[in-house]
């Protein structure tokens, strides 16, 4: 109840002015044409937006559909699956904290960090892609501690597939997942002991014992294959030389480092700090009133929680604690795998998953040993008064002056 609780709210409030401006933003100009093409008769060829998988631009194109080709039928998934992803946090918080409170507290910070408001309200591929791999993520971490974990590990495997079949970077979680694993079951290989071991570490020899190789490959590299194929077949029918070709393409697009610059592009070893914003949109409205859309990330969650995640990686190599270990796992792994890839163009909202997991590092720390509960609280409030402060900036409807709009842009090169 209080998962669809937290749904329904962040639903509407991700609506609110929603289909302001009525008109493209940022890469909306890429999407909801290759999404329109999916409503024709028969499929035009050649296909638009060839250069990411399918599922997001045809969840897009149904609400085209449902809706209208206007901003509300261009941006109401992305509401949807905008809220799927502050819920997913939740279920984090409930697998890693086993109580209702800090996964609440977790699920605030995620909502009231702007990265994830402003992407929820934009016909963009990445909200799609974090929602299913949020979700996955938890079903992992929610198998992580059980003996037979095989039915949420096939579920998260799945949903994986599935997060990938929006966008190539819904791989990187499945990447920590298969990681986690194999080192597990390497360390059991070994007959790795600790000569202090105790409950909470992230390590056990007696971890899964029935979790077998086979259940691996269908966990983890089956079911993702077929949940992310499935999602090509309405453009390419069950033709596998087609299918082929589109991942040449999609693979091709993804690691050319023959790609020209652009205005607000960054590098990964900028995102964490807030170096360059992505400016989403602009515009003069009024004499002195402007509507903007700046993706940014709210610096009272995302500066405190390097700090925050500096203590998770303490606890998770000094006192071996489960929690910051998968806490770790799932910020650095999708944030780091861009690290390994020789594109050369790179956007601070690719920064999303890793400043989104980020939420949980925050709780973990707030609560962590004799600290008064009211502390996470009064953190949360501050959060939600960083969000209040940037939502002129983060929301079109809203407007602003360009006084107001220059005191929010702190640094010479966020303008």
């Amino acid at each position: 109840m209080i998962a669809v609780v937290i749904f329904l709210v962040a639903h509407l409030a991700l609506l609110i002015g929603v289909s302001t401006p009525d008109k493209f933003v940022f890469d909306e100009v890429h999407y909801v044409p290759a999404a329109r093409q999916m409503l024709e008769p028969v499929m035009p060829r050649p296909v638009l937006n060839p250069m990411h998988p399918p599922l997001a631009k045809e969840l897009i194109a149904l609400s085209i559909a449902a809706f209208g080709d206007n901003s509300l039928g261009w941006r109401y998934p992305a509401t949807l699956f905008g809220a799927l992803a502050v819920v997913a946090v939740y279920l984090c918080g409930l697998a890693l904290f086993s109580a209702e409170g800090p996964a609440i507290a977790a699920a605030l910070i995620a909502f009231f960090n702007q990265m994830l408001f402003v992407q929820s309200r934009i016909a963009m591929l990445d909200v799609f892609a974090l929602a299913l791999g949020l979700v996955a993520s938890a079903a992992f971490m929610h198998g992580f501690r059980r003996e037979r974990p095989h039915r949420l590990f096939a579920l998260a495997g799945g949903l994986f597939g599935l997060a990938a079949a929006c966008k190539w970077s819904g791989l990187f979680p499945l990447a920590a997942c298969i990681v986690i694993v194999a080192a597990i079951r390497l360390m059991q290989s070994w007959h790795t002991l600790f000569a202090d071991a105790n409950p909470t570490d992230w390590y056990r020899p007696d971890l899964w014992p029935d979790f077998r190789a086979q259940h691996f490959a269908l966990c983890f590299v089956l079911l993702p294959v077929v949940f992310y194929l499935v999602a090509f077949v309405p453009l390419y029918g069950l033709s596998p030389s087609e299918l082929i070709e589109a991942q040449r393409r999609i693979f091709a697009d993804n690691t050319t480092t023959a790609i020209a610059g652009h205005t607000y592009m960054s590098s990964w070893p900028s995102w964490p700090f807030l170096v360059r914003p992505v400016w989403f949109l602009f515009d003069k409205i009024g004499d002195d009133r402007i509507s903007a859309i700046v993706f940014l990330g709210n610096p009272l969650v995302l500066w405190p929680a390097l700090l925050a995640l500096a203590v998770v990686l303490r606890d998770f190599i000094v006192t071996r604690r489960w929690d910051a270990f998968l806490i770790s796992a799932f910020y650095f792994g999708p944030y780091l795998a861009w690290a390994l890839l020789p594109r050369t163009l790179g956007f601070i909202y690719y920064y999303l998953p890793a400043a989104t997991a980020s939420s949980l590092a925050l709780v973990y720390v707030l609560r962590r040993g004799k600290l008064p509960s009211w502390v996470l609280w009064a953190y949360v409030a501050i959060a939600a008064i960083g969000f209040a402060v940037m939502l002129p900036i983060s929301a079109a409807f809203v407007g602003t002056s360009m006084q107001t709009f220059n005191r929010l842009m702190l640094f010479q090169n966020w303008i």
